[in-house]
């Protein structure tokens, strides 16, 4: 461990693209670490905000041919970063601060240069182009602390973690990746510096840049969080916290104060915007606890995420809902048992990682029905057509429907659990309000109950359930 407990706290903070996204907000940033003078900090970023769709954006229009375009991103990416350094950056920290940036600038031309002569942009070279904002504002954000006296230093993440290569969304190696962490931390702590990471970023073991997904800065901070065996990770972003449900569509939800870990995981899967489905993963097993905290607004306590309460109010804690969803039913025949039906359509579906939101089934009428994201339904319907090829031919499969424009709306709540009523209570609100429930979905573990219905009533069925609960 790099860190002695009992000493200075460690916390990770993460300031996300908006926490970031000019000069006056990373004066603010770096003015919030600054503040926690007691505690020992470490700071990961994302890229500006805005700045990672413009730079993949440009790729794309490069491998077309477009050089006008990429060149006019040139000068974009160039402007902004080079705007703070002259705002909140003396001389002397420009000298050091601005090479990096044209440093950045130079492998964005070059890349893109390449792009447009061969008409492609490969998964790998498309990691290492989409995640230089990261390094441009890491190094912004270094010179902005020691500019308010604090020493910093900018610390590329490939040199941390370490990654397998799926290239676009990478897996760490844990192993290998608290390793580095905690001998590269070690030597900044001995010298008193404050490190501040790329987020997003890792690296193969042969040093390849990666990238954790999108959204993956989040993930980047409970990594090192973990590794490093951390008392606190922060979330700094735009929120107060995590809300019992999208204030879009209902005005009257408020901030939970504490959510636990596997409610948080729950809601991200389901379409939360807080967090990155896989942020909570490296910090569960230590029971490192993650605040949800908003840079525009410090004084809010915000949401702290940990392990499960026992004293928490039983039921219903959050709604959250998936707006563009689409259901596949699949209908065998007797000749077909129904354990093979689902190995053959979850089969299909595991090589490309697509994810399903529900699953209901029948198996006295042999039937298996589940939503995707509405984005998937043309791939899981010609994959599931390519799977059942033969078994339709010979009037095995009876039907493959797909229905489009549905929504799910699903009830979080870690205290659900054996708590009675709760689906009749949600079906009654529904029900009131004139909304059909096209299928529903409740697991074991009774965190979560999943309902579909039309798209067109998602708002409507969210304010319903949310309005009977009393969130």
């Amino acid at each position: 461990m790099t860190q002695a407990k009992g000493k200075k706290p460690l916390i990770v903070m993460k300031f996300g693209g908006t926490s970031v996204g000019d000069g006056e907000r990373m004066r603010r940033a770096a003015e919030i670490v600054r503040e926690r003078a007691e505690a020992e900090t470490v700071v990961v970023v994302s890229a500006m905000g805005g700045v990672t769709d413009m730079l993949i954006r440009a790729a794309q229009e490069a491998s077309l041919g477009d050089r006008e375009h990429w060149k006019s991103v040139r000068q974009e990416l160039a402007k902004r970063h080079r705007e703070v350094a002259d705002q909140l950056l003396p001389a002397g920290e420009q000298a050091t601060v601005l090479p990096r940036l044209a440093e950045q600038v130079e492998t964005f031309e070059h890349l893109c240069s390449g792009f447009s002569l061969v008409r492609e942009v490969t998964p790998r070279a498309m990691d290492t182009l989409a995640s230089l904002g990261e390094l441009m504002s890491a190094a912004l954000m270094a010179g902005i602390l020691r500019a308010q006296g604090s020493p910093a230093e900018a610390v590329d993440a490939t040199e941390l973690i370490v990654t397998d290569d799926n290239f676009g969304n990478a897996t760490p190696l844990f192993a290998e990746t608290n390793a580095k962490t905690r001998q590269r931390h070690a030597a900044l702590r001995r010298r008193g510096v404050i490190p501040v990471v790329t987020g997003f970023r890792g690296a193969t073991q042969d040093g390849t840049c990666t990238t954790l997904g999108r959204g993956g800065s989040d993930y980047s901070a409970t990594i090192i969080g973990a590794a490093l065996d951390a008392d606190e990770v922060w979330i700094w972003t735009d929120v107060d916290g995590v809300m019992t449900a999208d204030p879009r569509l209902v005005p009257t939800a408020h901030i939970i104060p504490e959510i636990s870990y596997r409610e948080a995981i729950e809601l991200s899967f389901f379409g939360a915007k807080v967090l990155h489905p896989k942020t909570i993963q490296p910090v569960m097993k230590q029971k490192i606890p993650v605040w949800i905290k908003n840079t525009f607004n410090p004084s809010c306590p915000g949401t702290k995420i940990g392990p499960s309460t026992t004293n928490g109010q039983p039921g219903v804690k959050a709604i959250t809902s998936v707006s563009k969803a689409g259901l596949i039913t699949v209908s065998g025949k007797d000749t077909m048992s129904f354990a093979r039906l689902a190995a053959k359509v979850f089969g299909s579906l595991s090589l490309d990682d697509i994810p399903t939101l529900m699953v209901t089934q029948s198996s006295a009428d042999n039937v298996l029905c589940f939503a995707v994201h509405d984005a998937d339904l043309p791939t899981v319907k010609a994959k599931l057509e390519k799977a059942f090829e033969l078994e339709m031919l010979h009037d095995y499969v009876a039907a493959l429907e797909v229905m489009s424009h549905v929504a799910i709306v699903v009830a979080i709540g870690e205290n659900m659990k054996g708590t009675a009523g709760l689906a009749g209570r949600a079906f009654g609100a529904l029900g009131r309000r004139g909304i059909n429930i096209i299928a529903i979905a409740q697991g074991s573990s009774e965190l979560s109950i999943s309902f579909a219905v039309k798209s067109s009533e998602t708002k409507e069925a969210v304010r319903a359930i949310h309005e009977e609960f009393k969130l």
